[in-house]
């Protein structure tokens, strides 16, 4: 069997990040999922700060996205990611229960990869996080990770 890519799960709602888990466990994909509930947080392990500062030195295969969080939202970390030289090749999907079309212009200008509405149906939802675990951490090949300082 492959061997799952690790992927970075940015979601500040408890209830979804449990529904996000369950549907990635299904195809054993949960336990290859870092979990940051805020944008500062997010920031932190991509930066190998804070409680990330010890973490393995690699890039995620691809971070999931909420746009509305506290402290940095979501659109200042896909930001953030993009202007990074060593950063800027992680691929991002948000992942937002926005349909706004501003959010969706200033997301895909900034670089996102690709912008996902969270269905509001429990099973329309867990289904589209199963396809997206998969695609992410199984079909697409991911820039290669290596060690660096992302400073």
């Amino acid at each position: 069997m492959p061997r799952f890519k690790r992927m970075l799960l940015v979601e500040d709602d408890e209830k979804d990040i449990e529904l996000t888990l369950e549907a990635l466990d299904e195809y054993n994909l949960a336990n290859e999922v870092d979990v940051a509930r805020d944008g500062k947080e997010a920031l932190d392990y991509l930066y190998f700060q804070g409680r990330f500062a010890d973490r393995l030195r690699e890039t995620p295969a691809v971070v999931l996205l909420d746009l509305k969080m506290p402290k940095v939202s979501g659109l200042d970390v896909l930001r953030q990611i993009k202007a990074n030289e060593n950063l800027k090749m992680i691929p991002v999907v948000v992942l937002s229960s926005s349909a706004e079309e501003q959010d969706v212009i200033e997301s895909y200008k900034l670089g996102v990869n690709a912008y996902v509405v969270k269905p509001v149906d429990i099973q329309q939802f867990l289904e589209a996080i199963r396809k997206l675990g998969l695609f992410w951490a199984l079909v697409n090949e991911p820039p290669p990770s290596r060690n660096f300082n992302t400073a």
